[in-house]
């Protein structure tokens, strides 16, 4: 593994991308990324130079958050990719090996970078129109009446993190566990603009994977015993809910800041309790049967509250605050004084639940737009990838529902989409420059790097020493094994392309991945009938 210099403070200078130092920096970061990518990728450790904690992992969030990188263009770089992450969820290690590449390719051509920068926006334009268009060939429509689709679409996601370590039966139950997560938070009765729910992710290590669960509603951990002092609570209809977001422990220093008088006599911490006490008999008035407070609720207020019937939960956190607030419809409470009836919601019931060695308060939602993902694995360091992998899937699938469409993953949405760039800059390249100051040929040259470096993306997937092949009619990606024979005839060697979506039988003619060849028409708009058989396959690479 790489190691990068030690953190330096930041630098303004002026240096050209073709410098050395550039060159062996980027050279650096691009091993690292291109050895992650892919279902087949390489795992990296990573820790500080003082010891500690070691992340095991081949995703972009985490490695990229766990790189001290010094040089200012590693930064850019580096930062660029953090915020795509941060927007997107998936694809950090492709966009990091396509910028690398394509840094590295437009500094052969010696191009002056406004041009670069002028012409690279032209073909990335074009990409997009293309994959938004109607006759794209790399795009296939998320269909959510299906299951099969959307679980196809979740365990691509989960396949290609191998620091999950995850059997086939254990990535088929998680994938089904994401996917119910996900629609518990989709609203029952939504018109019009959707506005969706969470899903909790709750910690349950050194744990069976099979054991994972989940469950509509938020789950607040426990001890045995503080379980045990709670009253159960029997009504048959819905439980009205306090929810506070200050603190109720009666402590003088959470006050703020400012001046507080006090009159001769009159004892502060007494004065503060009858105030607490006043603020239970208004809880108990408007007759609420659950006290949900974020931090510390003293003890003669939560007694006062048992003898009242009403259940008292302090130590709740910051990060289950807005989570409550959706699923309950409270609006917390930050004073003391008169509660507005307004700032009271609800929960449909209530109950204690055991996974494991750890002890929960359940609570129960009206609607079940929040729910609880329990994620086990069966080590911290497996379960931190996981658990990253779940977020990504679950954020990818909110973001599949605004916009209903996949890529076909296997690397062969960059292969065809490279065949689209060469044959539509190759044949029709007026329509690229328009009005623009370029020349012809700087377009050939920029758009030869671009899809090289799209294409050395793909080859990223190869790490064992086999070969990747084009084929001159879709576009796709198709791979051939290191230790195959050398044989002419391809259709006797390989079997599905990267997607899976057509196979060696049909009348193709194929070539080697950056292999010089005339630009050619990828074939466009997806059959129905191919689209079924992707999501069909049970070992799918999308």
């Amino acid at each position: 593994m790489s190691r990068l210099e030690a953190k330096k403070p930041s630098l303004c200078k002026g240096e050209p991308l073709t410098s050395e130092t550039v060159r062996t920096t980027l050279s650096v970061l691009k091993r690292i990324v291109t050895s992650c990518y892919g279902p087949s990728g390489r795992l990296k450790q990573l820790h500080n130079g003082f010891g500690g904690y070691v992340c095991t992992t081949s995703q972009s969030s985490a490695l990229l958050s766990h790189l001290l990188v010094t040089h200012p263009i590693l930064k850019i770089l580096t930062t660029s990719v953090q915020n795509h992450v941060s927007s997107f969820s998936d694809c950090g290690l492709f966009t990091a090996i396509l910028c690398c590449n394509l840094i590295e390719n437009v500094q052969r051509l010696g191009l002056t970078p406004t041009t670069v920068i002028r012409l690279n926006k032209h073909l990335l334009s074009l990409c997009i129109s293309y994959l938004k268009s109607e006759t794209c060939g790399c795009r296939i429509p998320v269909d959510f009446s299906s299951t099969q689709i959307l679980l196809c679409l979740v365990r691509s996601i989960l396949t290609s993190k191998p620091a999950c370590m995850l059997t086939r039966k254990e990535t088929e139950h998680v994938s089904a566990l994401i996917l119910r997560a996900f629609l518990l938070t989709i609203p029952e009765n939504a018109e019009g603009h959707i506005i969706l729910g969470k899903s909790l992710i709750v910690p349950l290590k050194d744990q069976r994977v099979i054991d994972s669960t989940v469950l509509p509603g938020i789950l607040i951990e426990m001890s045995e015993v503080q379980l045990m002092r709670l009253l159960p609570i029997k009504k048959s209809t819905a439980l009205k809910v306090a929810l506070f977001c200050t603190t109720l422990s009666g402590d003088i220093s959470d006050t703020g800041e400012g001046t507080v008088v006090v009159s001769y006599g009159v004892s502060l911490e007494n004065a503060v309790l009858d105030q607490l006490l006043n603020l239970g008999r208004q809880l108990v008035s408007d007759h609420v049967d659950l006290v949900l407070c974020q931090k510390v609720i003293h003890p003669s207020l939560k007694q006062f509250l048992n003898m009242h019937r009403v259940i008292a939960v302090d130590r709740i956190g910051v990060t289950l605050m807005e989570p409550l607030t959706k699923m309950t419809g409270t609006q917390p409470i930050g004073s003391l004084g008169s509660i507005s009836p307004n700032s009271y919601g609800s929960v449909k019931d209530v109950c204690t639940a055991k996974f494991g060695s750890k002890h929960f308060f359940h609570l129960i939602p009206n609607e079940a737009t929040i729910c609880s993902l329990l994620l086990c694995n069966r080590n911290d360091t497996a379960w931190d990838e996981l658990k990253l992998t779940c977020q990504t899937a679950l954020h990818v699938l909110q973001l599949t529902l605004k916009e209903p469409w996949a890529l076909l993953g296997g690397g062969c949405t960059e292969t065809h989409l490279a065949a689209y760039i060469r044959h539509k800059t190759h044949n029709d390249p007026k329509s690229i420059l328009k009005d623009d100051e370029c020349t012809q040929t700087e377009l050939q040259l920029i758009a030869e790097a671009f899809c090289s470096a799209l294409e050395s993306v793909v080859g990223s997937l190869e790490h064992d020493g086999g070969e990747i092949l084009t084929d001159m009619k879709y576009g796709h990606l198709w791979s051939v094994q290191a230790d195959s024979p050398c044989v002419a005839n391809w259709p006797d060697l390989l079997s599905h392309c990267g997607c899976g979506l057509y196979n060696s039988q049909e009348e193709l003619s194929w070539s080697f991945l950056r292999s010089t060849r005339h630009p050619f028409v990828p074939q466009t708009c997806l059959p129905l009938e191919a689209v079924g058989s992707v999501f069909g396959r049970a070992e799918s690479k999308f």
